[in-house]
């Protein structure tokens, strides 16, 4: 009798069907892992103001072995999840950080990607049921003289499409750079004291710190109490730097549209078992 030869099981298929059945044995455990810390977190209280700093796009696109720019609409979709997860918590107010100032000097490829992306979006956003449902008013914060005309126009009619709601207060920070902002500031109480024919002696004399606070694309908003970065950087690179004074910070490995649910609540839960001593 013939003897029969062996079934060859190509290389890595059974590796690849352990690592199948492990993920699917996975996620129930994940599942209640998220459920587990999200309750831990609505029994804490949860930032006033959430800042973020929305980083890895690009890096996040190359691994995947696409170009650099292809990033930026994985992380428009991460944008809105989180928005959602923000709105769970009844997060009073959100800044985000989508495009500084530095940004104008990238390639001219990535930023006519992500002007045309602003377009995309604000004009969704102004539409977006989930935004109107939950009254989300929506602020473009930034130096924006240098955007086009369309983006302009999409940013205002975005404004415009929810400037009587009363929740969520949503700070786009776009052509922002916190540098840029405090001179901003400086320049308008200039114009101001000129304006009023007070002399520069007299200005310096009362000048205090409300008077740069009142003038910051902020003015009226508590400053952060938390801002989350993503993608393993450990800076601020100009993010809300007046603000920003007290705030906690918390900077998470993975690129930005990597991001997880899990991920989000144990950033907050980090938050909620911070001590704020504010220097005292």
């Amino acid at each position: 009798m013939a003897a029969t030869s062996p079934v060859r099981v190509p290389k890595g298929s059974i590796r690849q069907q352990l690592v199948q059945l492990f993920g699917t044995l996975l996620k129930p455990l994940y599942w209640w892992y998220e459920k587990r810390v999200e309750a831990e977190v609505r029994q804490g209280h949860a930032p006033k103001h959430l800042g973020m700093i929305l980083d890895g796009n690009r890096r996040f696109a190359r691994e995947l072995g696409l170009e650099g720019h292809q990033g930026h609409e994985f992380g428009v979709q991460k944008a809105y999840e989180v928005l959602e997860w923000c709105l769970e918590l009844k997060i009073p107010t959100v800044t985000i950080w989508v495009f500084s100032t530095d940004n104008f000097n990238r390639s001219q490829t990535e930023v006519e990607t992500l002007m045309r992306l602003f377009v995309q979006e604000a004009r969704r956003m102004a539409q977006d049921p989930r935004i109107h449902a939950n009254e989300v008013r929506v602020k473009v914060i930034g130096r924006h003289d240098r955007f086009p005309p369309k983006v302009l126009e999409a940013l205002e009619e975005l404004e415009k499409a929810t400037e009587h709601h009363s929740g969520m207060l949503l700070n786009i920070a776009m052509g922002y750079g916190g540098r840029e902002e405090i001179v901003d500031a400086v320049k308008q109480l200039l114009l101001e004291a000129a304006k009023t024919g007070k002399s520069p002696e007299e200005l310096a004399a009362e000048l205090d710190m409300e008077h740069i606070s009142e003038r910051l694309y902020t003015a009226g908003v508590p400053d952060p109490d938390f801002i989350i970065r993503t993608s393993g950087e450990i800076r601020l690179s100009g993010f809300l730097l007046w603000q920003a004074a007290y705030s906690e910070y918390y900077f998470f490995d993975a690129f930005w549209p990597a991001f997880r649910k899990v991920d989000f609540l144990r950033a907050v839960r980090d938050y909620q078992k911070r001590e704020r001593r504010f220097g005292k």
